[in-house]
């Protein structure tokens, strides 16, 4: 079978060969799971939600933002200099999703019920609303991708009648984002008097609808520099540019919502407690929130050009920001309201890192195989110059 007509290509390397072991176990554990029920998990009452929503749904939903934030600079507002990263937006939005939907089917102790929300709604619960956005904006997201599959197994009529779908299933992927990248928040609004003050707020679904339009172009950024390393293409510039300014403003946003939200319910104060609680939130604020927009208006107020390494580091910080809001409202922020320890066990552990491998392998496979970012000069300078072209192959992932 040919791709692209070319011949299907997977490059084994050591790193590769881990994340295939990873993929073995993790096979191993989801049978045994789906068997057994959620004996291999550390949850409980006090604890129902871990490390697997943590990871799956909370984190994974954010940072799988990229698509339709993307989607919709290019397609909506018209920005055609980032058209190079469209795509690589969508693919890791439509894996992230999948992902998210069969961590999600492994977290429900009924799992073979999954079907029923589908068939019988709770029009007035959080939960419903989130299923549904989320399985929809699922299919959305693979016809979105649909194109470059077919196009690259050479059924160019069916790869045309999607790439004909582009307008409405955009819209549509921004409106079922915008619907649950915000519902995400609105489940814990419900927590009131669980999770503490620091974040429990009613703008919890404005600040994690925000974060996430922020870190979506953030986690694009860090997969094309990424990519641009094992596979050897260019970096553009300026569509990074944009979408560094694009991050910086709307988390200057969150952050004035976020601090100006803090001072009106009185928590300024909390967060100088210097306990637990208070020194996860300084630390989420710190790295994710004040570091990055320190460096990006820096260099905007003082008329740099902004360097690779800026970009690349202030998209990592934001990632690692997310995460840690993230973390901090499953964990941190409820650790007493639970009243009793939680640490993942270890099949909580292997399982979402088997469902990370799995995700990652399947890109490579991909990115290596089908048309996914685009051809840049840098192939002509690979031809000819043979050291250049060494140098490219053993950065090969």
């Amino acid at each position: 079978m040919t791709i692209n007509g070319k011949r299907i290509t997977f490059k084994m390397t050591p790193f590769r060969l881990v994340l295939i072991a990873f993929s073995i176990v993790f096979v191993g554990i989801v049978i045994y799971r789906l068997v057994t029920g959620l004996k291999l998990t550390n949850l409980n009452d006090a604890w129902p939600w871990g490390l697997w929503i943590f990871i799956d749904v909370k984190l994974g939903v954010a940072l799988a933002a990229g698509g339709f934030t993307t989607a919709g600079i290019y397609y909506v507002l018209g920005v055609k200099k980032v058209k190079s990263v469209v795509k690589p937006a969508i693919l890791t939005a439509w894996l992230g999703y999948c992902l998210v939907g069969f961590g999600l089917l492994m977290d429900l102790g009924r799992w073979y019920g999954w079907w029923h929300p589908i068939f019988s709604w709770g029009e007035h619960s959080v939960m419903f609303e989130l299923y549904m956005c989320v399985l929809l904006y699922t299919i959305v997201l693979t016809c979105e991708f649909a194109p470059v599959l077919f196009k690259g197994i050479g059924l160019v009529k069916v790869s045309t009648f999607f790439t004909s779908l582009t307008a409405p299933l955009v819209i549509g992927g921004i409106a079922l984002s915008t619907m649950h990248q915000s519902s995400l928040g609105s489940m814990y609004v419900l927590t009131l008097g669980k999770l503490n003050e620091l974040w429990w707020t009613m703008l919890l679904p404005i600040l994690y609808y925000t974060s996430a339009v922020a870190v979506g172009p953030a986690m694009v950024t860090c997969e094309t520099a990424l990519a641009g390393r094992f596979f050897g293409h260019d970096w553009d510039s300026e569509a990074m540019t944009y979408l560094a300014k694009w991050s910086g403003y709307i988390m200057s946003f969150y952050a004035l919502v976020r601090f100006t939200d803090l001072a009106l319910r009185h928590q300024l104060g909390a967060l100088f407690a210097f306990d637990t609680v208070s020194l996860m939130c300084l630390l989420e604020l710190g790295v994710g929130t004040v570091l990055p927009l320190a460096f990006f208006w820096g260099y905007k107020l003082s008329g740099k050009i902004m360097t690779q390494k800026m970009i690349v580091r202030n998209a990592v910080l934001l990632v690692l920001g997310v995460a840690l809001n993230r973390g901090n409202v499953v964990f941190t922020g409820m650790a007493k309201a639970a009243g009793e320890y939680y640490f993942p066990s270890v099949g909580e552990l292997v399982l979402s890192t088997g469902l990370i491998s799995v995700g990652i392998l399947i890109y490579l496979f991909i990115v290596e195989n089908f048309d996914v970012f685009p051809a840049h000069g840098h192939k002509a300078a690979v031809i000819a110059n043979p050291v250049i072209a060494d140098n490219a192959s053993c950065a090969q992932t």
